[in-house]
């Protein structure tokens, strides 16, 4: 790979990284050719974009990145994957069924949304974020319950009501 190559990559590799908000970095070597396909179709299935970088290349981006990255540097060692999903919980997901048939991919880090999680050990914290939309179904679950409460005690008090008045009228 020239020179001219390397800053392209780095140049697109920085521009991803800008826009992300949810950047899984995970370890798939080992896998055959299979069960890599199997993911991949996983990955398109679920929103998630899969693709290999050369730990230099990603290093190098993510110093021009504007975005604090943390400790991530850190953990570019052997070959690295990168996931780029909407949802900050999808990528976990996807890795933890797809780990009930295969011991691979490992997490070795993440960022999402300024936060940054080292390690396959937070993959379970990971898999545990609510995503924006889970988030919104739950405030409007909150919202709506006094609200049917209220109403299904009026329903129910005003046939209660209806049939005292109905009683009384009939003495």
């Amino acid at each position: 790979m020239t020179r001219e190559e390397k800053s392209q990559v780095i140049e697109t590799l920085t521009a991803e990284l800008a826009e992300a908000k949810t950047l899984y970095l995970t370890d798939i070597a080992g896998l055959d050719a299979a069960t890599t396909s199997d993911l991949r179709r996983a990955c398109f299935k679920a929103g998630i974009r899969l693709s290999v970088v050369k730990n230099t290349l990603l290093e190098k981006a993510m110093e021009a990145s504007d975005k604090d990255f943390g400790e991530l540097s850190q953990v570019l060692k052997g070959n690295t994957s990168l996931m780029f999903s909407e949802t900050g919980n999808g990528p976990a997901k996807l890795i933890k069924d797809f780990r009930k048939k295969s011991d691979k991919p490992i997490l070795k880090g993440a960022f999402i949304e300024e936060s940054v999680y080292i390690g396959d050990d937070q993959i379970d914290t990971l898999v545990a974020i609510k995503s924006k939309e889970e988030l919104i179904g739950e405030i409007i679950t909150l919202l709506q319950s006094p609200a049917k409460n209220v109403i299904s005690g009026l329903q129910s008090s005003g046939g209660q009501l209806a049939g005292i008045l109905k009683t009384l009228s009939e003495r």
